[in-house]
């Protein structure tokens, strides 16, 4: 019997594994072998067939416990082998995810590809928070921005989105809120809403809410860590409970 080389790259969404798609869980039923990354709910491991090869791959924030070149690799040799592949990423794979190049990858080898989207923290968190993106008469588009590049430094598309009023997503970016702060108050946008979630969807999710100058104390205070994402904009102020973070910002 010839082996039918595949790989479908899988959006796991933001960490409740209730807010998977429908087509991804039927992906990984069917998956011969599953790479997945830190960031993926391992229940949504348990719909995976009883011989199914599962190979943890790590890929949290800004850290690697497995590089990139190794996962391209692995996934042709395990498609090649196996069968049909199943790469699970946290959120959606072309969202920062770097779906596109391990697509690009396994497309040199003839391997056939198929991607089933998941559900983006920038979208899927700010949602659940009812934090609307865009909202009539205060914001007309949303941008979603990488806080730290390649190399590690700050994104410059950071410097232009906050010469706009639209509102900002920023991923991967709590270890540089205090960079990221600079740069509004530089704007002297110093009462703008923003808010931090940390682990969002999940049972232990944190959400802090501030302005642009109080939001590193009330992160500090609240012991805010990583995996977290960032919310810039007016339609910060929409959170049900934002009316006591500007009662206290004005009794200041």
């Amino acid at each position: 019997m010839s082996i039918e080389a595949k790989v479908t790259l899988v959006g796991a969404g933001p960490g409740d594994p209730e807010l998977i798609s429908l087509k991804g869980i039927k992906a990984i039923q069917k998956a011969d072998v599953i790479l997945y990354d830190a960031l993926v709910n391992e229940e949504l491991l348990d719909y995976a067939k009883a011989d199914c090869i599962k190979i943890y791959v790590g890929k949290r924030a800004e850290q690697l416990s497995t590089s990139q070149d190794e996962i391209n690799r692995l996934l042709v040799d395990y498609a090649l082998n196996y069968g049909h592949v199943v790469r699970l990423k946290g959120g959606d794979p072309f969202v920062f995810g770097r779906g596109g190049e391990e697509i690009d990858h396994v497309a040199q080898y003839g391997i056939e590809t198929a991607v089933v989207p998941g559900i983006s923290s920038a979208i899927g968190l700010t949602g659940l928070q009812q934090i609307p993106l865009t909202y009539r008469g205060i914001s007309e588009s949303f941008w979603v921005i990488t806080g730290s590049k390649s190399d590690g430094s700050l994104s410059s598309d950071l410097y232009l989105a906050a010469e706009s009023n639209a509102t900002v997503v920023v991923l991967m970016g709590y270890g540089k809120l205090a960079e990221i702060v600079a740069i509004y108050r530089d704007k002297n946008l110093h009462h703008l809403p923003i808010a931090l979630i940390q682990n969002g969807s999940l049972p232990n999710e944190k959400v802090v809410l501030g302005t642009i100058d109080n939001i590193l104390d009330e992160s500090t205070e609240k012991r805010v860590g990583v995996p977290a994402i960032i919310i810039i904009g007016e339609v910060v102020a929409k959170h049900r409970s934002f009316q006591q973070i500007k009662e206290k910002a004005l009794a200041l």
